[in-house]
């Protein structure tokens, strides 16, 4: 069976009459000879205003004028242009945006001229409104939590939702709650202030400005999306009852002509952060479905930020808990002069330490423990107080770091993705203003810089240990050198040493450049390094700076007895003569009973010559006795039968502090005393004099 011959007019006519998609037959003037009525946009449009107009005339720059650039194209080529997607305003509806997708397909004569062409519009408005909503929520999770920082999450933010999804974007944060508060769940009183943190495009103008604090005003889209945490999407036209809460405030939003907004609460754990609110002035308008975008967008950024916050809280305690573990004011010493500088950006786990010790002795020490947060500064306070301990037991350098290498094994490593997880690092010189004896030693740490009184830079091989916290009793090797009176010693960090990109090597060398003037106050000093090296804002960074000193010959006196019980008198009266040339007459029998109890245990109990020190050191006098015998004395508490046993005690009651410290030579008990009015509190001698003249230790 034949079938009936299609009519090629009735299916021209068909769809010129009924196709939901615009069709258009223009001539080569690009005037409009046929179109279809009824396709989408089209429709109740007068044919008067379509039949021979250009298209301009009836969609003026659709496109952006690149509708007519479209069709001049393939008028021109002859070649066919195929699913162009364009923007304008709809021809029924200029309130209305359409997105079309464009074909255009020219009809060349057998002579090879092009009378015209037809072109295909299909409406795609809210396809692609929905790609585009979906691509809004794709820039938001790509560009925004890029950092932990409030500021920058918030700015991330609008600029990730303007222009593409709204005009103007805006986020007003509440308050952090001080430390320690529970938050606050729910709703949000309409009078709490909420401060401006993030706005854009600057063009537009605004009552709020960047950081401003204050409540919104009530009642307001913005205190009911506090009120009840829900989203809302708001028509603004002038005459809006809500806008004469606070015209003052809110007639910047007639004046930039928006027309619709959305207010979304941000909210993390069932707490409102703060409000999302979104602005747009172009004829279209806000949409339910922009509505579910906007609340999507605020549940992603309010996760953000409240991580960003969560960090800056504990960011805040660690660094106040590092500060509080700092040691205070610098003591005054004799050994040296101190200055340092102390940047807990990264509230990591960074120290520094002047421990004074025995012999107007001084311990410095900077530290740096791997890792950030509350965990890393509490392991700091840890490491702090264990080398504090150990350093106050007079133990050489290299058995000192060897036992905090054990004490940090049995910490947690709280930098567990680092390439070689340790626990800590750290230097310690020590100084030793009489002998003018430095010790340095290091443990994974950048080694201490030494430059001399003239401001030159001194050459000096500090073996490198393993950090701390590796354990199997490492082995740590010291470097000893004598200094001069003025040399300045500078202890830093890694955020200090390798700021900037640059290698260790070349911040040494802009450290060195800086101490080359080493007269210069030390607080400027470390001003002036801070300056100069700029360090990282991500990690703490320390400077611990120390110019040398020494003590005069004539404040130190030395003597070397031979092991004879005879010559404990003789001590007393070297003592006594050397206190009266220091004008120290009050403190003589004290030093005398003291001196004399130490000596008799030295012959009683060591080994070779007696070595006896006197050091007046400011407001302290030091008496120290050597022998070669490395066994350390006991302290007992003799019974009142007992002959002897009491000598430690007599010191350590007459002495403000007393120790031992060992040598791999010999050992040394140490006294000292404080004078003048430092010395109150201390027991008088004649609290101890029924002790006095026993049997010793």
């Amino acid at each position: 069976m034949t079938g009936c011959p299609v009519d090629d007019n009735a299916v021209l006519n068909a769809l010129f009459a009924d196709s939901p998609q615009g069709l258009f037959v223009i001539d080569a003037e690009q005037r409009v000879t046929r179109y279809n009525p009824s396709g989408r946009g089209m429709r109740g449009l007068p044919a008067g205003d379509i039949i021979g107009h250009l298209v301009d005339d009836f969609v003026p720059g659709f496109g952006g004028g690149e509708l007519r650039k479209l069709i001049d194209d393939a008028l021109t080529t002859g070649e066919p242009l195929r699913g162009r997607l364009l923007r304008g305003p709809s021809p029924a509806d200029p309130q209305r945006i359409l997105s079309v997708e464009v074909s255009l397909f020219p009809l060349p004569r057998r002579d090879g001229g092009i009378p015209g062409l037809v072109g295909v519009v299909e409406d795609v408005t809210e396809r692609q409104a929905s790609a585009d909503r979906l691509a809004v929520l794709s820039t938001v999770h790509a560009t925004v939590g890029t950092t932990l920082e409030v500021r920058t999450t918030a700015e991330e933010l609008v600029h990730a939702l303007v222009p593409g999804f709204t005009d103007a974007a805006s986020v007003d944060l509440l308050e952090d709650s001080p430390p320690g508060s529970l938050r606050q769940t729910g709703p949000v009183p309409s009078d709490v202030p909420l401060r401006r943190v993030a706005f854009t495009p600057s063009t537009v103008e605004t009552s709020r400005k960047q950081d401003d604090s204050r409540p919104f005003p009530y009642p307001t889209p913005y205190t009911q999306a506090l009120n009840d945490t829900e989203a809302r999407l708001v028509r603004v036209t002038a005459d809006d009852p809500w806008l004469s809460a606070d015209r003052n405030n809110l007639t910047p939003l007639i004046k930039a002509n928006i027309r619709s907004m959305i207010v979304a609460p941000l909210m993390a754990r069932d707490t409102v952060l703060g409000l999302l609110t979104l602005y747009r002035s172009r004829a279209d308008l806000f949409e339910e479905a922009d509505l579910d975008i906007a609340r999507q967008v605020a549940g992603t950024a309010s996760a953000h930020l409240d991580n960003a916050r969560s960090y800056r809280r504990e960011h805040t305690v660690a660094a106040t808990l590092q500060r509080r573990l700092q040691p205070g004011e610098s003591p005054r010493l004799s050994a040296v002069d101190t200055a340092h500088v102390y940047l807990p950006e990264g509230a990591g786990g960074a120290w520094f330490d002047v421990i004074p010790l025995s012999g107007a002795r001084v311990a410095l020490v900077v530290g740096d423990v791997a890792g950030h947060g509350i965990e890393a500064a509490a392991t700091m306070g840890q490491l702090r107080v264990a080398l504090r301990t150990l350093a106050l037991q007079d133990l050489e350098p290299d058995e000192l770091l060897t036992h905090l290498d054990e004490v940090a094994a049995q910490l947690p490593v709280t930098d567990t993705e680092a390439a070689n997880p340790h626990v800590a690092t750290c230097a310690i010189a020590v100084y030793d203003p009489v002998s003018r004896s430095c010790v340095m030693i290091r443990a994974g740490h950048p080694a201490p810089a030494v430059v001399d009184p003239d401001g030159a830079p001194l050459d000096v091989d500090v073996p490198q240990g393993p950090p701390l916290g590796t354990g199997g009793g490492q082995v740590f090797t010291p470097a000893v050198l004598q200094l001069a009176p003025g040399s300045l010693l500078a202890l830093g960090t890694d955020a200090l040493l390798t700021s900037g990109g640059k290698d260790e090597a070349a911040a040494r060398r802009d450290l060195a450049h800086v101490l080359a003037v080493p007269t210069r106050p030390l607080r400027e000093l470390c001003d002036t390094c801070v300056y100069r090296m700029a360090p990282s804002r991500t990690d703490d960074a320390v400077l611990l700076l120390a110019r040398t000193r020494v003590l005069p010959p004539d404040e130190v006196a030395d003597w070397t007895l031979p092991p004879d019980a005879s010559v404990v008198g003789t001590a007393r009266r070297l003592v006594g003569q050397q206190l009266a040339v220091w004008h120290l007459d009050d403190a003589a029998y004290t030093t005398e009973l003291i001196v004399s109890e130490l000596v008799t245990n030295a012959i009683r109990y060591g080994k070779g010559p007696v070595r006896l020190r006197l050091i007046h050191d400011q407001e302290r006098l030091l008496a120290e006795v050597t022998d070669a015998n490395s066994v350390s004395p006991h302290l007992r508490h003799a019974r009142v039968s007992d002959e002897g046993g009491r000598g430690l005690y007599i010191v350590m009651r007459l002495s403000a502090h007393w120790g031992v410290r060992h040598s791999r030579r010999d050992k040394t008990i140490w006294s000292e005393q404080l004078l003048g009015g430092a010395a109150s509190g201390r027991p008088a001698v004649t609290d101890v004099m029924d002790l006095a003249g026993t049997e010793d230790l």
